[in-house]
Order: structure tokens, then C-alpha cells, then sequence
């Protein structure tokens, strides 16, 4: 990965302004060889695809802690996929719903809205890396 650097897309999603696990998941993806657009807090949909097309990265990392992520989460893949990006990674992560929800139930609701990974509040950036490789095909 060090010479060709497989970029990606991360912000939070919406009107959530939580910055520090951005911060965090940003710096691990770093430190693991990717290349990073790490667009903050407060994005919309919009931006993420914006900065997918522009960079020409493979995945989208979507977080969301405020429990709004089921409304704010809603399209995006229909959206990638208006724009031609139907191929891109799309992951999403945090305190997706309001309440408490099995998350095995939150997970299929996103799956079934196009989300490839789904990721519980508390998940450690070692697993998302270890998905984003496997799921990408990279060595490392």
C-alpha cells in the first residue's frame, strides 16, 4: 500500500458535530497505509460522494453518534450509485439509532439501506482496518 495508497472518505454524518472518534478512526486509518480524506463533522451526504468522486476513493466511512444516523444515512447508496459510484465501499458506524435497539436489528436496517459494514458504538479501529483490507483486497 505504500506506493499506491487506497484513499478514503470519513466524516459524521449530518447535524452531528461528535469529533473525536473521527479523530481517532483518522489517525488509525493513517497510521494503517491509507490515504485519508477526513472530511469532520457536520457533512452532508452530498460531500461525501463529492469528495469519492473527486479523489477517486474506494470507501466511504460514515459515522454517527447522535442516534439520527437511520435518517441521515438513508439514500446515500442510491445516491452513489445515480453517480457511478455503485462499486464504493459504504461504512457506517456508532450510535446510529435513538434508544435502545437490538443491533442486530439496526445492523439489517442498514444493510438492507446498501451499507456493506455496520458497526456498533464502541467498535475499535483495528476492526474496521482489518474489514477495509479484507473487503478491498489489500495486503498489509
Amino acid at each position: 500500500m505504500e506506493k499506491d495508497k487506497v484513499k478514503v472518505v470519513l466524516g459524521v454524518i449530518g447535524a452531528d458535530c461528535h469529533a473525536v472518534g473521527n479523530k481517532i478512526l483518522n489517525y488509525a486509518l493513517l497510521s494503517a497505509g491509507f490515504e485519508v480524506i477526513n472530511l469532520g463533522v457536520l457533512v452532508p451526504q452530498e460531500e461525501f460522494i463529492n469528495a469519492a468522486i473527486e479523489t477517486g476513493a474506494k470507501a466511504i466511512l460514515v459515522a454517527s453518534l447522535y442516534g439520527h444516523g437511520e435518517i441521515d444515512c438513508r439514500g446515500l447508496k442510491d445516491r452513489c450509485r445515480e453517480v457511478g459510484l455503485g462499486d464504493i465501499l459504504l461504512y457506517v458506524g456508532g450510535n446510529l439509532v435513538v434508544g435502545k435497539t437490538d443491533f442486530t436489528e439496526v445492523r439489517n436496517k442498514f444493510l438492507a439501506m446498501g451499507y456493506d459494514r455496520v458497526y456498533e458504538p464502541g467498535i475499535l479501529p483495528d476492526q474496521v482496518i482489518i474489514d477495509l483490507k479484507n473487503d478491498l483486497g489489500v495486503e498489509g
